[in-house]
């Protein structure tokens, strides 16, 4: 393929600031001689499916599409970039102050609020989390809130609904990730006083950007050139992180995705249905 040829690179409309996201992006490495097509999909499956046809180069994946694309080329992709909140993330665990839950073997025989069953950060690593402490698959009752589903639980809807479960007294225990525990805190959402963090998963990744073990070797230096120049001291991708949720794209790393693949093999995830 011609190194002058835009990168072809994919994303999933989770919400409709993605497309504004994407065009601030698209504009930049424009200007810096490095041009990229951008391809939206609706679902990280269509995504997945369209890297590995080679219709992309680039994927901006979830984590669970990340491991989606490994487990489908059998470990023949590679993850370049990500974002510096994408690193060493936590999964809390959020219970009513008033109930007096000490620790999480008081969750025994109690409901727990779940996201999207196919949320890592509200739904994967939370049951990891009850197994490790003895309380799954028999200790505890899972309630899901299965909100857009195949998103990956990119969008906060699934564990808002969680925490609203909580809230509501019809669940002892909501999920969600450590990020929105902050924003919703800070925004009245949650009410720190009324709620609090009773337990935290070990650290995780989130997103990357992946691609084919062989992608030429040019066209990921120019696609990391671009990307590693934008600066949140420009005004202009300022906005574009914040909508994105970063400061700084940083190099890939695979070693924080472990929690989320134990949790992938032992809910048995891709194994047919019967």
């Amino acid at each position: 393929m011609s190194a002058d040829k835009p990168i072809v690179v994919g994303t999933v409309i989770y919400d409709p600031k993605v497309t504004v996201i994407w065009g601030i992006i698209r504009d930049f490495f424009e200007q810096q001689g490095r041009p990229i097509d951008v391809s939206f999909y609706a679902n990280y499956e269509l995504q997945v499916d369209a890297l590995l046809q080679r219709r992309l180069e680039v994927a901006w994946n979830s984590p669970l599409a990340w491991l989606d694309a490994q487990h489908r080329t059998g470990g023949r992709c590679r993850a370049i970039a990500m974002r510096d909140t994408d690193r060493d993330r936590h999964t809390y665990l959020v219970v009513r102050t008033s109930a007096g839950l000490a620790s999480v073997h008081d969750l025994n025989e109690k409901t727990v609020a779940l996201g999207a069953q196919d949320s890592p950060q509200a739904a994967l690593i939370p049951t990891e989390m009850l197994r490790s402490f003895g309380l799954y698959p028999r200790g505890v009752k899972l309630r899901y809130f299965d909100v857009k589903v195949s998103l990956h639980g990119d969008h906060a809807g699934g564990e808002l609904e969680a925490f609203r479960c909580l809230e509501r007294g019809e669940a002892q225990v909501s999920a969600m990730l450590d990020l929105n525990w902050d924003n919703w805190t800070k925004d009245g959402t949650i009410d720190p006083e009324q709620f609090h963090v009773l337990a935290r998963s070990e650290p995780f990744d989130h997103c990357n950007f992946t691609v084919h073990r062989d992608f030429p070797e040019e066209r990921e230096r120019s696609f990391l050139a671009a990307l590693f120049a934008m600066s949140y001291d420009n005004p202009k991708h300022r906005e574009m992180m914040d909508m994105e949720g970063l400061k700084a794209w940083l190099p890939a790393r695979t070693t924080g995705y472990e929690w989320l693949a134990r949790a992938v093999e032992l809910q048995k995830i891709w194994e047919p249905s019967l």
